[in-house]
């Protein structure tokens, strides 16, 4: 089972038509069973879920999210009137159930990012998927660590956490989902220094030292039941490469193949 997360950089840039078609091909080269969404977009009729799973004929779910703010970017979008941010969910299997969860407030007066939960209709039985776009904030890396521990998300198969949860693995605010769930990137053995927001990135803000330079995006699991072994065969990195001369968003995807 191939799964995939990906921050996808809304319709920031100028250049969201050529960096979409930069997304399709590298999709196609790595055909994902399970791919979360961050920065995500919805609008004029359609979401940009749909529009990726409609040539592989997969299924596709999305959910709006407050976070991040359309309005603050380093390139000083403008933004585009009724085109709204949220979390996106690909899958080989059907959807069957959708939740949308919010998390905690990093700071008054503003709501929390939203929390999408999927089930899939895999052939084994439910698989649990949650997206989520966190912010650095210890209070929503333990929400998250709730919901994916909860009891009745128990069943034959793992449960999944696709995000951009803008820290590193190593740094504090990931301690409660360090200690509920395997990150599946470490468990494949896969370069400890590989970083998915990437200062060499065209579209890079450098005026991010916390968060530049890191892998900030992860694909994060834990056995469906106690006991039961998470095999976990690769993990990779995904556009990293331009296609067309055009690379396809300012974060770097994160891959891994899982024995579910």
């Amino acid at each position: 089972m191939r799964v995939m997360v990906w921050n996808v950089w809304w319709r920031f840039g100028g250049n969201w038509r050529e960096r979409e078609q930069s997304i399709h091909a590298t999709l196609e080269a790595y055909r994902p069973d399970v791919l979360g969404l961050t920065e995500s977009w919805s609008g004029e009729g359609t979401d940009q879920p749909q529009r990726l799973a409609a040539p592989g004929g997969l299924h596709a779910a999305w959910a709006p999210s407050p976070f991040p703010a359309i309005a603050n970017n380093a390139f000083g979008d403008p933004g585009q009137p009724g085109i709204e941010m949220g979390i996106g969910l690909l899958s080989r299997w059907p959807i069957v159930a959708v939740e949308a969860h919010e998390l905690p407030a990093a700071r008054r007066g503003r709501p929390g990012p939203a929390v999408l939960l999927a089930t899939l209709d895999h052939p084994r039985g439910p698989l649990h998927v949650i997206v989520a776009d966190a912010e650095p904030c210890l209070a929503q890396c333990r929400a998250l660590a709730e919901l994916a521990t909860a009891p009745r998300l128990d069943g034959p198969l793992p449960v999944l956490l696709l995000g951009d949860l803008n820290a590193g693995i190593d740094q504090p605010t990931l301690a409660p989902l360090r200690d509920a769930m395997v990150d599946t990137w470490s468990a494949a053995g896969a370069d400890p220094a590989a970083v998915t927001f990437d200062s060499a990135l065209p579209y890079a803000p450098h005026d991010a030292p916390d968060l530049i330079d890191r892998r900030i995006d992860h694909v994060l699991a834990r056995p469906g039941r106690p006991g039961q072994h998470l095999p976990v065969h690769g993990a990779f990195l995904a556009g990293d490469r331009p296609c067309g001369g055009v690379y396809p968003s300012d974060h770097y995807a994160v891959g891994v193949d899982l024995e579910p």
